[in-house]
């Protein structure tokens, strides 16, 4: 079953301390590419947290956004920087003797300076924290497979699609390969006897011999066939069992692509050359979907 690199999952853990929320979301990308972002206390979790994503998802670029809530009183420390307290007292005393002002420095107004009294949250138990959080990560890993692998249908379906249309197109070239060298031998013999008027009678062996010669420039017999093979390759890996077949793909439409070109400059005819014109547009919205595809 072959999956999207695109997708969206969200999942969400709470018990009686905390609400964990975890969001992923996933865009194609050559390699793997996993961002992290979480506040900067539980970054000892971030490893795991990678760990957790890469076992269902190889490959693209990937960014997991984690929100701690709700923190229970037991999570929280007060603490009272004093040195940053009598730092602000001391400035504010030296204010009042320079401006030449009187006023009161009340307590409140002292707590309420910046970094004076402060919460810290405290992180006891690292491993239980890290647990719930995998727990969150987990949830939305799984959505997000679900959705991608739903877009993979999809895509499939589409190439699949795609490759009937080549596959399509191909046979057509294939019946109308041989009438070339015929057409050619007819158009030059024709050719010949409007130029000489009949004055010169050229033998059949020579018009014969020469229209062999274009036909062996021509033969494109083995560029269909193998691009015939290549169609069937198509089909084997999008039905396989295998769920990162993004690679193979793009390397196989490489392919497909390469003996398109060669039909398209071998065959020195109009309606083969509209036809393969067809093939290659054919081809290009392959190799744009499967760049979606893991």
């Amino acid at each position: 079953m072959i999956k999207s690199m695109t997708g969206f999952g969200r999942g969400e853990y709470q018990d009686e301390k905390r609400n964990i929320i975890a969001e992923i979301k996933s865009v194609n990308h050559r390699y793997s590419d996993i961002n992290i972002k979480m506040p900067r206390r539980y970054s000892f979790a971030e490893d795991k947290v990678k760990a957790k994503i890469k076992e269902n998802i190889k490959r693209g670029k990937i960014d997991c956004s984690i929100m701690v809530e709700n923190l229970a009183e037991s999570d929280v420390n007060i603490k009272l920087n004093k040195d940053v307290a009598g730092q602000y007292l001391a400035s504010i005393l030296e204010l009042k003797e320079v401006a030449k002002v009187d006023g009161e420095v009340t307590l409140e107004y002292l707590a309420s300076l910046p970094d004076v009294i402060k919460a810290i949250p405290d992180v006891e138990d690292e491993e239980e924290i890290t647990k719930a959080i995998l727990k969150a990560v987990e949830e939305a890993s799984k959505n997000l497979e679900d959705m991608r692998a739903i877009e993979g249908e999809k895509l499939k379906d589409d190439l699949l699609a795609k490759g009937d249309v080549i596959k399509g197109y191909l046979d057509h070239i294939e019946e109308r390969a041989p009438l070339v060298p015929k057409a050619y031998a007819e158009k030059l013999k024709t050719r010949i006897d409007e130029l000489l008027n009949g004055s010169v009678q050229v033998p059949e062996d020579r018009i014969m011999l020469e229209a062999a010669i274009f036909a062996d420039k021509c033969a494109i017999d083995e560029e269909i066939t193998r691009l015939n093979s290549h169609l069937k390759q198509l089909k084997l890996i999008l039905d396989s069992a295998d769920e990162t077949v993004g690679k193979k793909l793009d390397f196989l439409v490489q392919e497909m692509n390469r003996e398109a070109n060669t039909i398209g400059s071998k065959a020195n005819d109009i309606e083969i050359t509209n036809l393969m014109l067809q093939i290659k547009a054919e081809i290009e919205k392959v190799r744009e979907q499967v760049q979606n595809i893991e």
